[in-house]
């Protein structure tokens, strides 16, 4: 009988089947009609999707549905458009506009491989093709579930979750901000899209609404933890480990936790969002322990 994988190993190898359900989804043939999808943009998308990843976000959608004995095949399409969602705000966060990264992964952004203007479009297209999924019938049979699915992205990645996020971290860098701002900006910006993964997952399992509301404060501590776990590892990893500038916030003088509280109020910090993120799956048996571990993973990562 083959042992159990530990957290890691599995994590991994769903990064590595997902990289691959990626990779054929990303193609001409899938992403052409009426007109010829054109090479260069096809490429920049690869460029910005396929160079690596954690894919988390997917990761956490999957295995909350899987609580409810729901496939991985049944759950890709909406893991896809969340991964879609995500990286193409990885190619508009790197733009000189914006947070202006040379580097994503240790591969140069997509702006930096190619041009500003096909960044732009490469980012544009990625967020279209994640509705394109949700809608198709091979994402769930229910029209009214694939509607749900929709609505859940749209609040997560939206002008009330990561895009808005991200304008209050830009407005953040011309200061003003108090505590709770940052903590506004940031459940918006990075705990928006995580939250909607975990309540992607949910509706995709058919969660009572008990475990609904459960399964959102789970979505949100993490989302919490992950944020804050990032801006500790801003300050303490190299860009070598992280495959991307370091240091950058502190340079910026940009808002965060870490920079209010200080580093070992931080860690706390982050050690009570674990917490608090576990606790919320009471309810829960054994089969959410994998949800567990991927809490803790967020604390522990350093990178």
């Amino acid at each position: 009988m083959p042992q159990p994988q530990d957290f890691a190993t599995r994590l991994e190898n769903f990064a590595t089947r997902f990289g691959d359900a990626l990779d054929r989804e990303l193609r001409a043939e899938k992403l052409s009609g009426p007109g010829r999808a054109p090479d260069r943009l096809i490429e920049a998308m690869r460029h910005g999707a396929l160079n690596g990843g954690k894919r988390l976000r997917p990761f956490l959608l999957v295995e909350t549905a899987r609580l409810f004995d729901a496939g991985e095949p049944e759950t890709l399409p909406a893991a896809l458009a969340v991964e879609f969602i995500h990286c193409y705000s990885l190619v508009h966060d790197d733009l000189p506009a914006m947070d202006d990264d040379d580097t994503r992964r240790g591969q140069p952004t997509v702006h930096k491989a190619y041009d500003e203007a096909t960044a732009i479009l490469a980012g544009d297209a990625l967020l279209t093709h994640a509705f394109g999924l949700l809608a198709s019938e091979t994402c769930h049979p229910d029209p009214a579930i694939r509607a749900a699915l929709v609505t859940e992205l749209v609040a997560g990645s939206g002008a009330g979750g990561m895009a808005g996020g991200q304008m209050r971290d830009l407005e953040g860098e011309k200061g003003g901000f108090s505590t709770d701002d940052i903590t506004e900006m940031q459940q918006m910006k990075t705990g928006a899209l995580i939250r909607s993964a975990v309540r992607m997952g949910a509706l995709l399992g058919g969660a009572s609404p008990d475990q609904f509301k459960a399964l959102t404060l789970f979505g949100e501590e993490a989302g919490r933890a992950f944020q804050l776990a990032d801006d500790i590892l801003d300050l303490t990893a190299s860009s070598e480990a992280m495959g991307k500038a370091t240091g950058k916030d502190h340079a910026r003088q940009k808002p965060t936790l870490v920079s209010r509280i200080g580093l070992n109020a931080a860690y706390s910090h982050l050690g009570d969002r674990i917490h608090h993120a576990i606790s919320a799956l009471m309810m829960f048996g054994p089969e959410a322990d994998t949800l567990r571990e991927t809490a803790r993973y967020f604390a522990e990562r350093q990178k």
